[in-house]
């Protein structure tokens, strides 16, 4: 019989960049044109849920970090693929940065994160990642709308 294993803080890092690379290339992929105009159904354009997550993940980092509650604030003033891409690309190496400043007993220590979600900070880290991964698949039935192949999933 086998035992459960979890990923340790290294390998759960890699794990989270991986997505963060793989929702990188989907935005590569996105039409700039269609960004911040394309939606269905009533959903935000893909513009919009990526200022979400450029105003969740790191910003709730630096919070866990820095030990500071302030709420989020999904106003940024990004309005073109580049600028998306350039602000990805500069949390990525932040988010790097900050993750190594976590102690190993501060994983399960409770954090209110943005002043409204208590959890502990393991938790906390998961949502940013699974918010990320809900808001990539909604990206991915955009492009597929747009008749655009997403990148394969599973290429991280």
């Amino acid at each position: 019989m086998s035992t459960a294993t979890f990923l340790n803080r290294d390998e759960f890092l890699k794990h989270w960049q991986g997505h963060r690379n793989l929702t990188r290339r989907t935005i590569e992929k996105f039409p700039a044109e269609e960004l911040f105009r394309f939606s269905l159904g009533g959903m935000r354009t893909y513009g919009e849920m990526l200022k979400e997550m450029l105003t969740v993940s790191l910003p709730g980092l630096e919070g866990m970090v820095d030990r500071d509650d302030k709420p989020f604030n999904h106003d940024i003033s990004v309005s073109t693929k580049d600028e998306v891409l350039k602000l990805w690309d500069e949390q990525t190496e932040k988010i790097n940065e900050l993750y190594g400043k976590i102690k190993d007993e501060e994983f399960y220590e409770t954090f209110n994160l943005f002043g409204q979600y208590r959890d502990q900070n393991n938790n906390n880290l998961l949502y940013f990642l699974e918010n990320e991964i809900h808001h990539r698949a909604q990206g991915y039935v955009y492009l597929r709308a747009l008749g655009i192949e997403p990148p394969y999933f599973w290429e991280r």
